[in-house]
């Protein structure tokens, strides 16, 4: 005769929080958002799905905890902000590439862009991140005009680097190092900043 366990928490081992969102960061990163779903994060995290709903709730609140931020702004941009104004556009660019060299940042800055193309809840994630947390920040503290127009012009730029990079891995582009996109590429984002 099979007991019944009764209401209350599901059963999982202490680190079985850190399990489930390391599994959905990978989960989310190889699949989507729409992809990914609570059994397969479950599964990879080796626990029942009903622990994933304890812990997280909904797949759109693990989506939020499991993708976190992974650059911070607030620290980047006086640093980006700090040394000669014609070189601005190249630190952007240095910054975001050097960040996303590390691999925790990558991880989760993939899980984000695979999201942002494959569904409508991860989009406002990265667009939000790239446009409003990172680069109008550094537009409206150079007091330009049309500020937030620069930044989406900045976040296409960034935004296609990160995809061809880092996610279609395409050739040469994946293969270039640090300093030769920051030379290629600052110019450009100079421009969108300042032309």
């Amino acid at each position: 005769m099979a007991t019944s366990r009764g209401r209350g928490r599901p059963r999982g081992g202490s680190d079985s929080r850190k399990r489930i969102l390391a599994a959905a960061v990978e989960e989310f990163g190889e699949r989507g958002y729409e992809g990914a779903t609570i059994r397969s994060i479950a599964a990879r995290a080796k626990v029942d799905s009903a622990l994933v709903h304890h812990y997280f709730g909904t797949k759109a609140d693990l989506f939020a905890d499991a993708a976190g931020v992974p650059l911070r702004p607030d620290i980047a941009v006086p640093t980006i902000l700090a040394g000669p104004r014609d070189e601005v556009g190249e630190r952007v660019v240095r910054y975001v590439l050097e960040s996303f060299e590390r691999d925790e940042v990558r991880r989760r800055g993939v899980m984000l862009l695979r999201a942002a193309v494959s569904s409508r809840a991860g989009a406002p994630l990265l667009a939000g991140f790239l446009s409003r947390e990172l680069l109008s920040r550094v537009a409206r503290s150079l007091g330009t005009p049309d500020a937030e127009l620069r930044a989406s012009l900045v976040a296409s730029q960034i935004g296609g680097l990160l995809m061809t990079r880092y996610v279609l891995r395409l050739g040469s582009i994946a293969d270039a190092s640090v300093d030769d996109l920051v030379a290629r590429i600052g110019p450009t984002v100079q421009r969108y900043l300042f032309g």
